[in-house]
């Protein structure tokens, strides 16, 4: 997905814009990427490449799809037990699949942001009341920095070779 570059205007449009500028760094950290090294351990956490994308699926389906939309967890599209706090990625799945899970998740996301003015509020149990504005913006910050660690990891695997 390219992403229009917008850097003035409107609160939600920039918002929106800047969390998919994000997204889309975040798929761009690991695009490209043999499977082998997708899934290259660099680090002593389970942090690579792919389980970054494949975290932010989750992320999105925790906010969006079961928060904001208040989804059973089983109703939530790629739902996994792995949804809860890991990053963990099954033999069986791609990168490319991961990628595509992340964009349908996103995709989900958008529409599900969409049904709610900025200021809408729910309550969450770990974070108290929490705004749609503060749910983008929250995901702006986790995609952000996951970014920045799929950099750090490719520019590793793609130094050693």
């Amino acid at each position: 997905m390219s992403t229009n570059r917008i850097t003035k205007g409107a609160e939600r449009a920039l918002i929106e814009n800047m969390l998919d500028r994000n997204r889309e760094a975040l798929i761009e950290t690991a695009r490209g990427l043999s499977e082998a090294d997708a899934r290259r351990r660099l680090v002593a956490s389970l942090t690579t490449p792919i389980s970054v994308i494949k975290h932010a699926a989750a992320a999105e389906r925790i906010w969006f799809q079961r928060f904001w939309a208040g989804l059973g967890e089983h109703e939530c599209d790629g739902y996994s037990a792995r949804d809860v706090g890991t990053f963990a990625v099954a033999d069986d799945e791609s990168l490319a699949d991961v990628i595509a899970e992340f964009e349908r998740a996103s995709a989900r996301s958008r529409e599900i942001a969409a049904r709610f003015d900025l200021d809408a509020t729910k309550h969450n149990p770990r974070e108290g009341e929490v705004s749609m504005r503060w749910t983008l913006l929250s995901m702006i910050e986790e995609f952000a920095r996951h970014a920045g660690h799929g950099d750090i990891l490719r520019e590793q695997i793609l130094s050693s070779g």
